[in-house]
């Protein structure tokens, strides 16, 4: 299993996900990085039942991740929506 998020896949998530051409840290970058970590990290924990740190940082990213789609909810509703339909959030 790979640790972590190797240099490509980051790459990639930021050119995907960026609002413009400069971005490296807006809010849907955040969360598309974010969602990918809890993506393999939810794999992690479901095999390995008993990694009660590695399910903490586990909820620890949703909140993260939550607390960010908020503030986009917030100053963007527009924003918002596409993204959480890009990832395949909020069912």
């Amino acid at each position: 299993m790979s640790t972590g998020l190797d240099k490509e896949k980051k790459q990639e998530l930021i050119s995907e996900f960026r609002v413009h051409e400069e971005d490296t840290g807006s809010p849907e970058i955040q969360v598309a990085i974010l969602t990918h970590r809890i993506n393999e990290l939810a794999q992690h924990v479901r095999s390995h039942k008993e990694d009660h740190a590695s399910r903490r940082g586990l909820l620890t990213m949703v909140g993260k991740r939550t607390a960010l789609l908020q503030y986009l909810a917030r100053k963007d509703r527009g924003r918002y929506r596409r993204l959480i339909e890009r990832l395949g959030l909020r069912k």
